[in-house]
């Protein structure tokens, strides 16, 4: 009796940002699926780890999003590797704290640097890699609750991600005659690094759980199946879509971090 197919057997997905949080698990989801995994991250040891792991369904490069030429190889990789590139999901985030009367222009220049131009770059080497492939193709950007809803003190991720948002419609547009598909995600409050100490403050915690309509957090596994979902063949007629995966938290309110800490002393 034949095996039943995966769902992405044959299929090569790059995934940058890929050695930790919502990247990694998307990675692992993929290779589970029968894709081939390409993984740039800037992280040495997280790339080790997933290569250990996955073993030769997945090439791993070390790259710095805000480097163009670094993206370009890292694109270059997946196809000198499998031979294709059919999918990239694009995670590499960078995410401070600070009040616009408080915001340093380096602070600024580096969050943006990060989730705003390092996401430009890598969509258009991969872009360009599967408009010239002629064989379709679907990028994802994860992008953030943040997109829609403004919070004190998050200027520049709030700027970023709302940015980011546009730039994916902006592609979907271009890219759509190509049959290239561009879609993001835009997750609320999940367990990651990232976000390691909003978990780790129960005040600040709290105010977050507090906004969200399903009373609770989410975990790499939503935000993981919903990135399989809009790079599947069960999305084809999809371009051009923010999906929400946060618990219904975007019909509410961010709390505001900095009166939450100093309720704390």
């Amino acid at each position: 009796m034949q095996g039943v197919r995966s769902l992405f057997e044959g299929k090569v997905a790059l995934i940058f940002g890929g050695a930790s949080g919502i990247g990694k698990r998307t990675a692992q989801r993929f290779a589970r699926e029968g894709a081939k995994v390409v993984i740039g991250d800037i992280s040495v040891d997280g790339l080790t780890e997933l290569k250990k792991e996955l073993g030769a369904a997945c090439a791993t490069i070390q790259v710095n999003v805000t480097n163009e030429a670094e993206v370009e190889k890292a694109v270059a990789a997946a196809v000198s590797n499998f031979g294709r590139l059919d999918i990239a999901v694009n995670c590499a985030a960078k995410s401070g704290l600070n009040r616009i009367v408080d915001l340093t222009e380096e602070e600024w220049k580096s969050d943006i640097g990060v989730s705003l131009t390092g996401t430009f770059l890598c969509m258009k080497h991969e872009g360009r890699q599967m408009i010239k492939q002629e064989m379709g193709g679907s990028i994802i950007n994860i992008c953030s609750l943040s997109s829609k809803l403004p919070g004190v003190g998050r200027a520049t991720y709030c700027s970023s991600k709302a940015a980011v948002d546009m730039l994916t419609r902006v592609g979907a547009l271009e890219m759509a005659p190509h049959k290239v598909r561009v879609n993001a995600v835009s997750p609320g409050l999940t367990d990651t690094p990232l976000t390691a100490l909003v978990h780790q403050t129960p005040n600040i915690y709290q105010g977050y759980l507090e906004n969200m309509p399903l009373g609770r957090t989410g975990t790499t596994d939503d935000i993981a199946a919903a990135v399989l979902f809009l790079a599947s063949d069960d999305a084809s007629w999809i371009t051009g879509v923010n999906l929400s995966v946060d618990g219904g938290w975007h019909m509410t309110r961010y709390p505001d971090v900095f009166k939450l800490l100093e309720g704390m002393k």
